[in-house]
């Protein structure tokens, strides 16, 4: 099952069939090698490798770019470049695209990014993940200890591919109760080299946690998570504990690389593992 909407030209993801040998083997080059490396390394070589993309000649790739990801020529019409320029002057500049318009639903709930919804299941049923030397559960994610998150909520993973859209809305109206950063490594983040547990690197990696009380006082969990050649997970304007928030108004951009967790309340209505979701559409 997969409801999605007209907004978008091209609402589609491939999930890659990669052989569990092969993805056995990446694994152990995004863990145990680069995994591995000091933080502050890591952040130095992914800075140099997406350095290139806030060059002027990197624009020179927009073009080419949207003929092989997106069968719609337009795609490019529904989003405008950021801070308020003319033109997309670096590939940087597509890739945190604004929209135009947002999508309008009436939806009380709504999917705060777009991507392939990579893991889905209640928390007291997912298992506790081994990371280094330290087990951690489902609110490690968030920064919380063992136990402070539901156990009858739902936790989400939407994996942001390349060609996605890479900037997260808020899924509800509410009021900002916590913002957090959580220092981490910038493990791969694709799922399909993780078969046994797809979110794994949401347990490690770099991430910003915040916390949105809904207008019935229950509480939804988001976390911002970065990867290799992630330059800045940067929030928006507005973004401060306290502040009321509106539903779908911009909470952050990713410069290059993301994935986007969230435990719920309510669990999704439309959408089950491995199907794509779409900023905006019910949640």
């Amino acid at each position: 099952m997969n409801a999605t909407s007209d907004y978008y030209s091209d609402p589609s993801f491939t999930i890659f069939r990669v052989p569990t040998w092969r993805a056995h083997f990446y694994k152990f080059l995004s863990v145990d090698i680069w995994g591995n490396l000091p933080g502050n390394i890591q952040r130095k070589i992914s800075a140099w490798y997406s350095s290139f993309y806030n060059k002027p000649a990197s624009k020179k790739i927009i073009k080419p770019y949207i003929r092989i990801n997106y069968s719609d020529e337009n795609y490019l019409d529904k989003f405008k470049p950021p801070y308020g320029k003319k033109d997309f002057e670096s590939f940087q500049d597509f890739f945190i695209r604004e929209f135009k318009s947002l999508p309008k639903n009436e939806s009380p709930y709504v999917w705060p990014c777009e991507g392939l919804l990579c893991d889905a299941d209640k928390v007291h049923a997912l298992n506790l993940v081994q990371v280094k030397s330290d087990t951690r559960s489902i609110s490690t994610v968030f920064g919380l200890q063992k136990g402070q998150i539901p156990r009858e909520y739902t936790f989400t993973n939407v994996f942001l591919h390349n060609k996605n859209y890479h900037r997260i809305h808020s899924p509800i109206n509410g009021t900002i109760l916590r913002i957090q950063h959580v220092p981490g490594d910038l493990v791969v983040l694709r799922p399909w080299i993780y078969k046994e547990n797809p979110s794994l690197p949401a347990f490690r990696n770099e991430r910003y946690n915040i916390d949105i009380k809904d207008e019935d006082g229950r509480t939804w969990y988001i976390s911002i998570i970065g990867g290799p050649a992630v330059g800045t997970i940067k929030l928006s304007k507005n973004i401060c504990v306290g502040n009321n928030i509106n539903r779908l108004q911009e909470l952050s951009l990713f410069y290059l690389g993301s994935t986007c967790c969230m435990a719920a309340p309510i669990p999704p209505r439309h959408h089950i593992k491995n199907t794509f979701v779409e900023v905006g559409i019910p949640y």
